[in-house]
């Protein structure tokens, strides 16, 4: 299947301006860059895709051997830049989407110019010299939820990620964004995503790299931001006036300022 409509990519902006390339993150699909996007079309040609693509809504269109890590999505958005041409491409990735984009940067470099990393995480997990915000048994308690009973994780979580009760809406949108993937599909992404551990690809980035961090989020505590920061070189870092994991739908208005800002002194 051709890759640009299996993720049902779609194309917008000015389409003789530099790339910009949405990555959206886990349960999430490319409808929720929707407050985002409208603010970059004058001068950017933008790029959204869904990362669980059109024939994957079966596990057989997900094959455990190409997605059980991360590297099988960041495969998958380099076949979409060739697919389109495209260079000099800013990324901007939203929580695993930004790790996803790190590891497509660090395969392709002549591809991607600059890397915006919204609420990202190298690794969840805590070890001795790094907090990720969870214990192992957190994470496998996690991962047994969403096995045994998805749309329960799911209705349970996303208030908590979410962290706007002014906006119920968007809670119930991620719980309905959640509930369009295939449980085992879910399960499998996960697992490549939670049990994930990338701390050692960070020293590869060689671009231009803003960290955007949330005051405070349930899925990524401050000090992960600060270890991005810290261990990815020349990056800057930057925290939204913001609270939960979302906030290119809780706060678009300081995330489209932050991501401008930083978009204007990439030169392309």
């Amino acid at each position: 299947m051709d890759v640009l409509r299996r993720h049902r990519v779609q194309l917008g902006g000015n389409q003789d301006a530099p790339p910009m390339v949405f990555v959206h993150g886990y349960g999430e699909y490319q409808h929720m860059w929707r407050f985002i996007t409208p603010e970059f079309e004058d001068d950017r040609r933008t790029v959204l895709f869904d990362i669980i693509g059109e024939d994957q809504g079966t596990i057989d269109g997900y094959p455990p051997e190409r997605y059980g890590t991360l590297h099988g999505h960041a495969d998958d958005l380099l076949r979409i830049l060739h697919a389109l041409d495209l260079h000099q491409v800013i990324l901007v990735g939203h929580s695993v989407g930004g790790m996803i984009g790190a590891l497509a940067a660090i395969e392709e470099p002549e591809r991607i110019a600059a890397l915006i990393m919204i609420t990202a995480s190298p690794r969840y997990v805590d070890a001795d010299d790094y907090t990720g915000g969870f214990s192992r048994t957190d994470i496998e308690g996690l991962l047994d939820a969403i096995d045994s009973n998805y749309l329960g994780w799911s209705r349970t979580t996303a208030p908590a990620v979410m962290a706007d009760g002014s906006m119920p809406e968007l809670t119930e949108e991620l719980v309905q964004s959640f509930a369009r993937t295939n449980p085992r599909i879910a399960l499998q992404f996960a697992r490549a995503t939670f049990l994930s551990d990338h701390r050692d690809d960070l020293a590869r980035l060689e671009l231009p790299v803003l960290v955007l961090q949330c005051t405070a989020d349930a899925m990524v505590p401050p000090s992960v931001g600060d270890y991005l920061h810290e261990h990815i070189p020349g990056s800057r870092l930057q925290i939204l006036n913001a609270t939960g994991h979302f906030p290119h739908l809780s706060a678009p208005a300081p995330t489209v300022e932050a991501v401008r800002m930083f978009v204007d002194t990439v030169k392309v």
